[in-house]
């Protein structure tokens, strides 16, 4: 079945290689680019999430673990992976445990990255092989969300409590001591999940139940 997939990296030569050997190597229908978080929200909530989105932990707007967490509970269904220069143990584990699907180092060979990435979507987590395998930790489980039939994990609830008092994002964030980036993520699985597009809709719609 042909791929839809997201690379957001601010690296304009790799996203450019990274988008053209998923489309040679795994026959990717679709390859959409993103240079920033904000891009990359922006194509997932207008065009949804597809079924693979690929992230660097250094481009503008990423916050480490704590987005990749909400990059997982915000989009569910697809797999998520991070391509990346930096290759600390510390921060591959971290970033395994936030629910990815898979660590790949931007300095393993094309044909490996390309592997890796076929091991992703047939379902199992790719482990840099320098750290070995290891289980990540589960993904934060959904919670029922107070207003009507749609799901919304903890955090997500949190934020939406802020977002109902009227706080900007950046109010959010600094309440609720997380990256500004991080609140936008789960702003953009808040809309979708009521089906709204804006901050004012949401508003609107909650406060009309």
């Amino acid at each position: 079945m042909p791929i839809r997939a997201l690379v957001a990296d601010d690296h304009e030569l790799f996203r450019s290689g990274l988008k053209q050997l998923l489309m040679d190597s795994l026959d990717a229908e679709v390859v959409r680019e993103a240079e920033t978080l904000d891009q990359a929200i922006e194509l997932l909530t207008n065009e949804g999430a597809g079924d693979l989105i690929l992230v660097d932990l250094r481009m503008p707007g990423m916050s480490g673990a704590e987005a990749l967490a909400a990059l997982r509970d915000g989009f569910p269904d697809a797999k998520i992976a991070v391509v990346s220069a930096w290759e600390e143990r510390a921060e591959i584990l971290a970033a395994l445990s936030a629910g990815v699907n898979g660590y790949i180092p931007k300095s393993l060979p094309a044909a490996e990255i390309a592997d890796a990435i076929k091991q992703i979507m047939d379902g199992k987590i790719f482990v840099p092989p320098a750290i070995g395998k290891r289980e990540p930790g589960a993904p934060v489980s959904a919670a029922p969300m107070a207003h009507g039939e749609s799901k919304l994990t903890l955090r997500q609830r949190e934020v939406l409590s802020e977002l109902l008092k009227g706080q900007a994002s950046k109010e959010i964030a600094r309440t609720l001591d997380i990256a500004e980036g991080t609140v936008k993520i789960h702003l953009a699985a808040i809309y979708r999940a009521l089906g709204v597009r804006t901050r004012a809709e949401a508003i609107a719609k909650l406060k009309s139940n």
